[in-house]
């Protein structure tokens, strides 16, 4: 399984990679550092589409929501399921990612028990 995450936040970036790998440690991560990368790395043929994406909301320049919307208008990547997860509690912007294609809308984890425990419960749903 390889899980893309798309993070502005070093530090986050790094808690997500750590508690992936002790959940198990055969998933590949690749990350972006903001949307542009992000885009950049998917829309390379060489590069198998991930099996799922973590994508935060906030991020300077191209935003979470922006590169949301232009992952799900290339063909082959409209498929992946992208769980957004971001430190916003707003109901009507979870309503409104949803309809844009998010598979699910996470409240952003702020400890290291957080973030493997977000990770596990994702990987151990069914998001096609």
């Amino acid at each position: 399984m390889t899980i893309m995450l798309i993070d502005d936040d070093e530090d986050d970036r790094r808690l997500f990679i750590e508690a992936t790998a002790e959940l198990d440690n055969t998933i590949i991560c690749v990350s972006a550092a903001d949307g542009g990368e992000a885009l950049n790395l998917l829309r390379d043929n060489q590069n198998q589409p991930p099996d799922l994406i973590f994508l935060d909301l906030r991020m300077p320049g191209l935003s979470g929501e922006e590169c949301l919307v232009s992952i799900k208008k290339e063909p082959r990547l409209a498929a992946v399921p992208i769980i957004v997860y971001t430190t916003s509690r707003d109901v009507q912007e979870s309503i409104k990612l949803k309809q844009l294609g998010a598979a699910h809308f996470m409240s952003k984890p702020s400890s290291p028990e957080d973030v493997f425990f977000m990770v596990s419960f994702v990987l151990g749903e069914r998001w096609k």
